[in-house]
């Protein structure tokens, strides 16, 4: 038997293959699933099923498309509706993968068709759980998604539920089982979750403040739901696509990989009036960039601060990439449903700019030069979470989170100067550039950000410990 977590840092997802005797099977996949049809290809087997352990919120899952292309069976656990051919597992059904036994265990609380799945290895030992978002390491999943798609389905009613399936069907299992999540640190799906990604059941029986034995359901909601915030606004959509269905992933390459010289790209641009999405790196973008573009970098959370940024997931996309990097940026997008590339800017910014086009800037400060003029008393905006702010920030300073930038607006002064920072220079260029689109520009960015603040003497906040990530 083979069990491999596959797992994409961006936005923080494990996906799973499990090999035995010829046959595969593939839970929680990414959009793009031609990695796992070479992986089983590589093995010389077979892929059998696709296994959902529930309706995703934060990234469109490769189901249809891997069902599509190898002829697998797609499983969902009980209760689910999906808007296409699958297989709804009853409670306690077992399927065979090869010589490994999969036991689906439905777990309705992070939604209602939760579902783990229990894997038993060719010797009848129980090996591991793939707990979707049922059980993260450090924490459990939020129970507040299903709401914003079913109105009945409440964030406390779904807590119940929670509460119930971690008592009565996970921390009954062995102490020995491996715990395989479908998420780790860095996704909204949870509040506080660690940056390991797998942990035996055991040790979390010990560690995990869900599974404390002494929690009464009320304390358990309680710790829940206190410190959640409202979950990205693409959630709802990315469900529905899950639910429902979507484009094949060729289909929306096929229509974004269209490269478009700058003449034609700035026609395009000016009649379509698509949204110009830079991906390059900050730093690069800072030094010359379209006027009225957004940078958003491939170098971090990409495709979550896509989804927190961009309100309409049908959205038609131009973009401007580093040379060689136009289909990553198309297959990121799609990974949370941004289907509407429509070209990009071949040969990038440099070709725009030897074209002679217009250029525009963001001017950018070190931390030192910020420590430098603190005394004058600057404005100074922190676009960090509020839980990293009220941990630690700048004494004085005035916390506008990025992700609600766009409702804020009339908080930037355009009649005097103000100083942008965040936590190392990523989201305050993404703040920058939207700032700079709506016509702000007297301001600078601190590149390091508050990382960089840190070192200097710049007065800071006395450090309290964050109780929530989110």
């Amino acid at each position: 038997m083979t069990l491999k977590q596959i797992y994409t840092g961006c936005i923080a997802h494990a996906a799973y293959y499990l090999e035995s005797d010829g046959e595969v099977a593939i839970f929680d996949p990414l959009r793009e699933v031609q990695p796992y049809i070479d992986r089983a290809a590589a093995d010389k087997a077979q892929v059998k099923y696709v296994f959902e352990t529930h309706f995703h919120a934060d990234f469109v899952s490769g189901h249809l498309d891997l069902a599509k292309k190898t002829g697998a069976s797609i499983v969902y656990g009980p209760t689910a509706k999906p808007g296409f051919a699958a297989h709804v597992a009853t409670d306690g059904e077992v399927f065979n993968v090869g010589k490994v036994k999969v036991k689906a265990i439905h777990t309705p609380g992070h939604t209602m068709e939760s579902t783990c799945y229990l894997v038993t290895d060719e010797n009848g030992r129980e090996h591991g759980i793939i707990t979707g978002d049922t059980l993260f390491i450090g924490d459990v999943g939020r129970p507040d998604l299903a709401q914003h798609v079913i109105a009945d389905l409440t964030e406390d009613k779904l807590a119940g539920h929670l509460y119930d399936s971690l008592r009565n069907k996970i921390m009954p299992l062995s102490d020995d089982l491996i715990v395989y999540p479908n998420h780790g640190a860095g996704s909204a799906c949870g509040k506080m979750m660690s940056k390991e990604t797998t942990d035996t059941l055991g040790n979390q029986k010990r560690t995990n403040y869900a599974l404390d034995p002494a929690l009464t359901k009320e304390a358990f909601k309680k710790a829940l739901l206190t410190g959640l915030t409202a979950p990205p606004g693409y959630f709802p959509k990315n469900v529905l696509m899950n639910i429902q269905g979507y484009e094949s992933l060729d289909t929306v390459m096929a229509r974004g990989k269209r490269a478009l010289a700058p003449a034609a790209f700035e026609v395009v641009a000016n009649e379509e009036r698509p949204l110009v999405l830079d991906t390059r790196p900050a730093a690069v973008f800072a030094q010359g960039f379209i006027p009225n573009s957004i940078n958003i970098g491939l170098d971090s959370n990409f495709a979550m601060w896509v989804g927190e940024m961009i309100p309409d997931i049908k959205q038609p996309i131009l973009l401007v990439t580093e040379p060689g990097k136009e289909e990553e940026s198309i297959i990121r997008l799609s990974r949370v449903g941004y289907d509407g590339t429509i070209g990009y800017l071949q040969g990038g910014f440099d070709a725009w700019k030897a074209a002679g086009k217009e250029v525009d800037k963001v001017r950018r400060i070190t931390a030192a030069e910020f420590a430098k003029h603190f005394p004058e008393k600057p404005l100074v905006f922190d676009v960090r979470k509020p839980s990293e702010f009220n941990s630690e920030h700048v004494v004085g300073a005035i916390n506008v989170p990025l992700n609600r930038i766009n409702e804020h607006l009339a908080e930037f002064p355009k009649d005097k100067p103000f100083i942008l920072h965040c936590a190392g220079g990523y989201r305050s260029m993404i703040a920058a550039s939207i700032l700079k689109a709506r016509g702000w520009d007297n301001f600078v960015d601190v590149e390091s950000g508050f990382s960089g603040i840190k070192s200097t003497d710049v007065p800071r906040t006395e450090y309290v410990c964050p109780t929530t990530l989110l």
